[in-house]
């Protein structure tokens, strides 16, 4: 009895060392392979979607590690947070490496690079100037860029202080656009390593422990390169400010053309799958929604011309609303998130002359004479073929009429239609 409850003992003491062994963790095993999610553009609301897409898929397969390849002017401040919290969420270690050479992480791309577990870069690289901008890349002015700023540097300097790193340069990146090089933000704590190629990072980082997230064994592990879903390449492709906004005046200038012409069926199909893709695209971006109201207000301003005989006066404020709408379609984003002139000064002029001209054809259409039926035939000249006296007939527009006249009129003189009733014209003498 004695020897059984000894026994018990033990094996309770056994299961509790087990229990208090820690197991060991995911990115640790061995044969977890690294994805790789290449960034090299403007970190939009795409860009954002493919990396965090990259990050859930690698967590599902239980990867190693993640390396985002970063090379990007800047972008949206509400898509950087997202990729910086998809960071935060990740369970598989991050390692965010600013390449290749002659790359750079700027504005939003300082923020995710400090965001990241490792943070890398290639040799003659750079970092930094993260200063909050406008629209078309201009300065905010006032009291709101107080505001935005000091967001900004709340913001970044949490995520230094998180990731252990120089959050007084982070504040100064901010406030002051500074930069530094690869060998700078090495020295002064903004990155953890150089490293001169992928191969050369897999290695310095093999058997880093990562707080949280345990240590990296990627020996034997395999490079896997993420590549963007169609989904992914879509939503990129319609986040660019000149493909919503060219994608806009494609479905106003279709919708427009149907609506007053009809029955045309094709401008008007066209003309509404390109604004459901611009309106999506508008969920996306930065829009200022005073600028869009300008532009349906110029759509209202060409309706009207062909109503209204304003002698251009409506046209002309069609096209200088259309202008200034599309100048303020967009706010707040670097120069990547506004319009490009060689887009806006075409579309303008293409577009306005489309609104003018069908605007022109509609209402001479509306004013000129008729050509066809009964009221066609008034003012048309004619010739009596039998005498009238109150009745007769007459050859108008190559048919035999009957008519009438307040004057008798004698054969072979010639006529002018004044009335037409039923099948019976009103003629004077010419």
């Amino acid at each position: 009895m004695k020897s059984e409850f000894v026994a018990s003992i033990l094996s309770l003491i056994l299961i509790l060392l087990l229990l208090a062994v820690p197991a060991k963790p995911a990115s640790a095993i061995a044969g977890g392979d690294i994805y790789i999610v290449k960034v090299a553009d403007a970190i939009g609301p795409g860009v954002a979607q493919y990396v965090a897409n990259g990050l859930e898929t690698a967590a599902d397969k239980g990867a190693a590690c993640v390396v985002i390849e970063l090379d990007t002017p800047g972008g949206l401040a509400e898509s950087m947070r997202e990729i910086v919290q998809a960071i935060y969420r990740s369970p598989v270690p991050v390692v965010v490496y600013v390449s290749p050479s002659g790359a750079r992480a700027a504005s939003a791309g300082v923020m995710i690079t400090l965001a990241a577990d490792i943070a890398v870069m290639a040799p003659g690289t750079n970092i930094g100037a993260a200063h909050p901008v406008g629209a078309g890349g201009k300065e905010i002015s006032d009291t709101m860029a107080e505001k935005v700023t000091n967001d900004m540097v709340a913001f970044v300097k949490s995520i230094a202080e998180r990731r252990g790193r120089n959050g007084e340069w982070a504040e100064k990146a901010v406030r002051e656009s500074v930069s530094a090089t690869e060998t700078e933000a090495l020295e002064k704590n903004i990155v953890d390593l150089v490293a001169e190629d992928i191969d050369s990072l897999l290695e310095q980082i093999d058997g880093r422990t990562i707080q949280g997230k345990g240590t990296l064994d990627l020996s034997g592990a395999r490079k896997i390169a993420l590549e963007e879903t169609l989904r992914d390449k879509i939503l990129k492709t319609l986040s660019d400010p000149n493909i919503a906004y060219i994608l806009m005046m494609i479905g106003l200038a279709g919708l427009y053309f149907e609506l007053s012409n009809p029955g045309a069926i094709f401008p008007g199909v066209i003309g509404g799958i390109s604004l459901i893709l611009a309106f999506f695209a508008f969920q996306t971006l930065p829009v200022n929604y005073a600028g869009l109201m300008l532009i349906l207000l110029a759509i209202v301003f060409f309706i009207m011309e062909m109503k209204i005989a304003s002698f251009g006066l409506l046209s002309v404020a069609g096209v200088i609303s259309l202008a200034l709408g599309s100048l303020m379609l967009f706010k707040q984003g670097g120069p990547h998130m506004r319009l490009a002139w060689n887009v806006f000064l075409p579309t303008i002029i293409l577009v306005s002359g489309f609104f003018v001209a069908v605007a022109t054809m509609v209402f001479r259409a509306q004013v000129s004479k008729t050509h066809t039926g009964l009221d066609g035939l008034i003012g048309e000249i004619g010739q009596v073929r039998q005498d009238i006296d109150p009745e007769g007939k007459v050859f108008v527009h190559g048919e035999l009429w009957k008519a009438t006249a307040d004057e008798a009129i004698r054969t072979g003189t010639k006529v002018k239609v004044v009335e037409a009733e039923g099948l019976i014209l009103k003629v004077e003498s010419c």
